[in-house]
């Protein structure tokens, strides 16, 4: 009979299959099970490129029908095309930027088309990430630490996003319009530079239709009655678009001006990462050391709202805070970046402070204890 050299172990031990922390686009894994993106999470992406499409055929009679046949000047209304066109093709650039690069993988930098080796080396690390993770009970909150979601390291700056099942670096927002993505460390300067086109779009077209809407009602018999409506339709149409989108980019602006992200600015609990160690006080409760939300009083935590009114931790000034975003160290390198928006500097794991914001801080640990002796 054959001999079976093969021995069967007495102690067998499984461990589970190590998380996947690289990029994530279409299958995200949530709990331990696949999830895809269906059909219907496109529609609001569909939607919105057909939005930015929708005017050109009306722009197209107003060229033709008021430059071409009513003023006799087609040079000026190919002007007008080209810099709508050029605005246009600026946005679909950082628009499909957004949609082909990974916001910002925890771990990984090959993103999408990685090599197959390289995902076993990935996983293997991970793994020993994994092994490496703090206690169970322990609270892992602050910046550098750990996401129990993930089973990984959470960098400073990241967050966990719950839609996608995955931590982003430097996460803004999760944004329904694009595909149900995430904007994070790779992607946040390529939305803003494509919210400033639609805006500039929207305004530009608004202000071009609305000068033929006043002179086809100061020259009426000039003109034919349907290029009026085209107009009206599309003035309107820009009018709209341009205060919505207008009034976001104006807050992506003044966030990207004081160096601070959608969550950071709408979260003023996210502080109590921060926070130097609490000093000890006797007389006060005990506070977890970060202190939890859920352990703050009133008054601590109106405290920690008037700090977050004034406490910029990463703003080191506006130009450095926009050569940061938008990833450029010379003097003019922004000018290229005008075409798709660029990508942010550094890794999205560590960056620099604004020296004031220590201060701040400790005065903000302080008042806390103090509140918490009053209670």
């Amino acid at each position: 009979m054959p001999r079976n050299d093969t021995q069967t172990p007495l102690l067998e031990l499984r461990l589970p299959t190590p998380p996947r922390l690289g990029a994530v686009d279409d299958d995200d894994i949530i709990d331990g099970e696949r999830v895809r993106k269906r059909w219907y999470h496109y529609i609001p992406l569909l939607l919105a490129i057909v939005m930015i499409l929708a005017p050109h055929p009306s722009l197209i009679v107003i060229f033709v029908n008021y430059y071409y046949r009513v003023h006799d000047a087609p040079l000026r209304g190919l002007v007008h095309m080209c810099i709508i066109y050029l605005l246009t093709f600026l946005a679909f650039s950082s628009l499909i930027v957004l949609l082909a690069r990974d916001p910002g993988p925890v771990t990984g930098d090959k993103g999408y088309g990685e090599e197959a080796g390289g995902s076993t080396e990935r996983e293997d690390e991970s793994f020993l990430e994994a092994l490496l993770a703090p206690p169970e009970g322990e609270e892992a909150y602050g910046p550098g630490k750990w996401c129990k979601k993930c089973d990984a390291p959470k960098p400073e700056r990241a967050h966990h996003c719950g839609s996608c099942g995955r931590c982003v670096l430097k996460m803004d927002h999760h944004c329904m319009w694009l595909g149900h993505r995430c904007i994070g460390h790779r992607t946040h300067a390529s939305f803003v530079h494509f919210l400033i086109c639609i805006s500039v779009l929207a305004a530009y077209v608004a202000i071009l239709c609305a000068s033929v809407v006043y002179w086809a009602f100061t020259h009426p018999m000039a003109i034919d009655e349907t290029t009026p409506v085209h107009a009206i339709l599309l003035a309107f149409y820009g009018l709209v678009i341009g205060m919505v989108i207008g009034s976001f980019t104006g807050y992506h602006i003044y966030l990207i001006t004081t160096n601070q992200t959608t969550l950071e600015s709408l979260s003023p609990f996210w502080l109590l990462r921060h926070i130097p160690p609490l000093p000890d006080n006797a007389d006060s409760r005990k506070l977890s050391n970060p202190p939890l939300e859920h352990e703050l009083s009133f008054e601590q935590r109106m405290l920690v709202r008037d700090a977050h009114r004034h406490i910029r931790l990463y703003d080191v000034g506006w130009r450095n805070n926009w050569a940061q975003v938008f990833g450029w160290s010379r003097p003019w390198g922004w000018v290229h970046r005008l075409v798709i928006g660029g990508s942010c500097m550094g890794d999205g794991r560590s960056f620099p402070r604004n020296s004031r914001s220590d201060e701040m801080l400790s005065r903000l640990a302080a008042g806390l204890v103090s509140a918490d002796k009053d209670r």
